[in-house]
């Protein structure tokens, strides 16, 4: 059935409005004419009482016309389905180690189905971050000098452009950045230089841009291990306190508590927790509760369990625990540490050659660490991964695959499920949702 609101002439051509609009019904070989009330919306019988029995020619070209008319809202209907599917979907950028390119995708958290766009910046990429409020993303650089980039975001395409660059390191050391992060509060980059030892702090500007930065902490020591000739920090946290910026820095076997004044954006008074010699802390963070801690050493691959004190700024050791299973013989490497929303559950990744993602319970109240499950990561080299605002997907970074596995988490029990969905992107290091 085909509804028109205009009537058709005999020779199936449309006619000017009467006085009211019309519908015409098609059935078979009878064209019912129709006058439709639409003071009371519902049809009332043409005076005319008429139905007419059209010529074969005459019936198709009433019906070509009313189709013409049709396809209109129908195509509308198709665009606006389109755009809605569009706004399901929510934008992915990944970086790539040691390379120069940024990479987009698209994620639909309905269905998990991750669909790549291709190369959105040809810069390099030690680390992403998005600003909570503006439509912005840094991408912090492994090249001479650290530089942090800062580029606005069009959320329609994914497409970038930058807005602008600074340097964290003023001598361009060679190497650069292993991380950088947003403090929300005091709207400033905080940016961990692997290779010159270094934390600094980096205004954001009204424009989402960057700047130099207004503070620069050098670090110190160094430990047993090859990789540890100098200070290398590797993470920046900021306590849920806002008072202090903790840096657990690989190369010194230390994590640096510098205060923080989020008004003059001024790092300072440092003091230092010590792990054992060899151990290379690398990543760090805050249970919910903001009493306690966990800190994943990346040489030695354990997992330490601290109580936070956020008056004094001081870390105190409860627990440790080896991340590789208990049979592994291979190289250690922990690389992420990562919470559900809810601190109910703790997972870490293992490189190395075990290539795991191990999920842990958190105990209420404890913050102590029970095994839930030990998973292969569906790649090589698990450099990192990304927990979806839902809870329901974790996208795992696996760099020596080139490969972005997805999984799917069991919200009750924290358990992982591979998907068997994958995106293939060279060497990812950073998943960042936009």
């Amino acid at each position: 059935m085909i509804y028109s609101s205009r009537p058709i002439s005999a020779s199936g051509v449309l006619m000017d409005r009467p006085a009211g609009p019309r519908l015409v019904y098609f059935t078979n070989r009878e064209v019912i004419a129709t006058m439709w009330d639409s003071e009371h919306a519902e049809p009332e019988t043409s005076p005319a009482g008429s139905v007419w029995r059209p010529s074969r020619r005459q019936a198709l070209g009433a019906l070509a016309a009313s189709a013409a008319a049709a396809a209109v809202p129908m195509l509308a209907g198709a665009q606006s389905a389109h755009a809605s599917a569009r706004r399901r979907q929510e934008l992915l950028y990944i970086g790539t180690w040691r390379g120069t390119q940024v990479n987009g995708a698209w994620f639909d958290p309905a269905d998990g189905i991750m669909t790549p766009f291709g190369i959105v910046a040809q810069v390099n990429s030690s680390w992403q971050a998005t600003h909570p409020s503006k439509p912005v993303l840094y991408v912090g650089s492994g090249d001479a000098g650290g530089t942090v980039s800062a580029f606005r975001v069009d959320r329609s395409s994914g497409a970038l452009d930058l807005i602008g660059q600074a340097k964290s390191d003023s001598a361009g050391t060679p190497g650069g950045l292993s991380y950088i992060g947003i403090d929300r509060r005091s709207d400033t980059v905080l940016a961990a230089n692997f290779a010159a030892g270094l934390t600094a702090a980096m205004p954001i500007r009204h424009d989402g841009g960057v700047d130099a930065p207004a503070s620069v902490v050098v670090h110190t020591g160094s430990g047993p291990h090859p990789r540890q000739a100098s200070p290398h920090p590797h993470h920046a946290v900021v306590d849920p306190g806002g008072r202090f910026v903790l840096v657990p820095d690989l190369g010194a076997d230390r994590v640096f508590i510098h205060d923080f004044d989020r008004r003059t954006r001024v790092l300072s008074g440092t003091r230092t927790y010590a792990v054992n010699p060899g151990s290379g802390p690398r990543r760090l963070l805050f249970h919910p509760d903001g009493r306690t801690l966990y800190l994943l050493n990346e040489l030695s691959a354990d997992l330490q369990i601290l109580s936070w004190d956020p008056r004094k700024g001081q870390i105190t050791l409860d627990e440790s625990l080896s991340i590789v299973a208990p049979d592994y013989t291979g190289t250690k490497s922990g690389a992420e540490l990562g919470m559900s929303r809810d601190g109910r559950f703790l997972y870490a990744t293992s490189r190395g050659t075990e290539n795991a993602i191990v999920v842990y319970a958190v105990g209420r109240g404890s913050g102590r660490l029970t095994l839930v499950q030990r998973i292969p990561s569906g790649g090589l080299t698990p450099w990192t991964f990304s927990i979806h605002r839902s809870g329901r997907w974790m996208l795992v970074a696996n760099q020596a695959s080139s490969t972005v596995n997805l999984f799917s988490i069991d919200r009750n029990s924290g358990k992982l499920t591979d998907t068997g969905k994958s995106m293939s992107v060279p060497n990812p290091d950073c998943i960042t949702f936009a």
